[in-house]
């Protein structure tokens, strides 16, 4: 997909430039919640709301940003949560407050409604003041809602249960805006550019792929805004700059978790290895795992591409076979998933498998079934290893269920920005912000450990092995389970 910044009208760049005044900030926030509907924009000459016919063109980078103006998510879509859109983009707080909060009530697992409880709730709270810039701290959440809706909603929970523990805090409260990038480097760039361009916008929790990240990085970091980034892996983006940072493992962590589980525990050293390499987080993974792997006194025996037009899993099996592999080490991305679990079907058994994260989902117990069972899988974290902790607690209170490890890395990344902004006195300033994290005495409370970042920008934290076997926690009748749970 091409760059829609051309698309972008002068008026929707008028109304970021204003947001350095203070009261334009306020009037940024309140009019973007109902710009998202084409109604209101602001009129550059006389700085006053004007009225935009429904025919108007708009930005496609408008519909892809919202505090609370639109619906993302229609799957379980309640008609008091789309009322409360409304009622927000009308500015009437109160009304979608009560609304949202009766829609939570019949679906309590929906993030975007409790992110857009949240900001009501402050909006509310906050009135018209011209003051509103010293009483909150906004940041924008950037996920792939249209292309991974289901990892969208896991990296929300962990921003909504942060928002909301944050603004329960007292002090300054937390504004969240939510943007979908598609999982496309080019709309990143129209994102990353929105943030930048946005003076209120303190911080950004995201991007998802490595490859979305990487593209976007380079404008937050010359824009001096910080970005977090809750599930990219890649090596590459260790060091890349003083405003870019993660709070999950890199390759360099998971890769060397699965080649020692190999070489020690399972006591095996042929591997063979299926990667996708136009991802820049699949071929980091590969290379970091292929690299760990020789240097424990390992093989990568055959080496396969899972986006070659001519790939064949019959095939690339027999060949590993052929070659006398040991062992099917799967790090695709999301988008290679399904040849990946054409491999596990056809296997049958016959190898040990092993996995990146992104192999965590519920498709792969879901198609995998029988042949998945055994996999082992690397994860930054998993909920059965910290039964009995209060966030475990907390959050299965708030989402009526079990999160998985992206919920947990994006509340860490939001709890860290939180921590940043320092919740007593007047907004921090974006450097402000930049610094508090590169200080070497910084910490965070995190979900279950404290969040702390190395000087390379990468989180101090380790990995967790888990393995598909018969269960019923997910639903279905395999489950995963980590290697060491007690």
């Amino acid at each position: 997909m091409s760059s829609k910044k051309n698309e972008i009208p002068a008026l929707l760049v008028a109304l970021v430039c204003t947001a350095a005044l203070t009261w334009g900030c306020f009037l940024l926030l309140r009019i973007s919640l109902r710009v998202g509907d084409g109604i209101l924009t602001r009129d550059r000459s006389t700085d006053t709301l004007a009225e935009v016919s429904e025919e108007s063109p708009r930005s496609a980078l408008v519909e892809r940003q919202s505090p609370g103006g639109q619906v993302f998510f229609t799957q379980n879509l309640t008609p008091e949560k789309q009322a409360a859109t409304e009622a927000l983009r009308a500015g009437n707080d109160g009304e979608a407050v009560r609304l949202l909060e009766a829609s939570l009530q019949q679906n309590p697992n929906d993030p975007e409604a409790r992110i857009y409880l949240n900001n009501a709730r402050v909006l509310q709270e906050t009135g018209y003041s011209s003051e509103l810039n010293s009483l909150i701290d906004a940041i924008l959440v950037s996920v792939p809602i249209t292309s991974d809706p289901n990892g969208s909603l896991e990296i929300l929970r962990g921003v909504a249960q942060a928002q909301e523990e944050a603004n329960a805090a007292g002090g300054r409260l937390l504004f969240i805006w939510i943007a979908d990038d598609e999982n496309d480097p080019a709309i990143a760039e129209e994102i990353a550019n929105f943030a930048v361009e946005a003076d209120f916008i303190k911080g950004v929790v995201g991007h998802y792929a490595s490859d979305v990240t990487l593209t976007a990085a380079p404008i937050y970091e010359e824009g001096r805004v910080v970005a977090i980034s809750p599930v990219s892996t890649s090596v590459r983006l260790s060091n890349y700059g003083d405003y870019i940072f993660r709070t999950v493992p890199s390759d360099f962590v998971a890769a060397r978790a699965l080649a020692n589980y190999l070489l020690e525990t399972v006591q095996q050293r042929r591997a063979a290895v299926f990667f996708n390499s136009e991802s820049a987080y699949s071929q980091s993974l590969m290379s970091e795992f292929s690299s760990a792997l020789s240097l424990g006194g390992g093989q990568v025996v055959s080496l396969v591409d899972l986006s070659d037009s001519g790939f064949s899993a019959a095939a690339s099996l027999e060949e590993a076979t052929q070659k006398g592999a040991e062992a099917l080490v799967l790090l695709p991305n999301t988008g290679r998933l399904d040849e990946s679990l054409q491999l596990v079907q056809l296997a049958q058994g016959r190898f040990t498998l092993l996995a990146g994260d992104d192999v965590y989902t519920s498709k792969t117990l879901e198609v995998g079934g029988q042949a998945a069972d055994g996999m082992v899988v690397a994860v930054p974290w998993h909920i059965l290893a910290h039964e009995g902790s209060g966030f475990v607690s907390a959050s299965r209170q708030l989402w009526r269920g079990d999160v998985n490890w992206r919920t947990v890395t994006a509340y860490d990344a939001t709890r860290a920005l939180v921590q940043a902004f320092s919740r007593e006195g007047t907004s921090p300033s974006r450097e402000q912000v930049q610094q508090a994290l590169r200080s070497p005495t910084f910490q965070a409370d995190g979900a279950t450990e404290a969040v702390q970042f190395l000087p390379s920008g990468d989180r101090n934290m380790g990995i967790q092995l888990v393995r598909v076997q018969p269960g019923f926690r997910s639903g279905l009748a395999f489950e995963f389970v980590p290697i060491n749970a007690r």
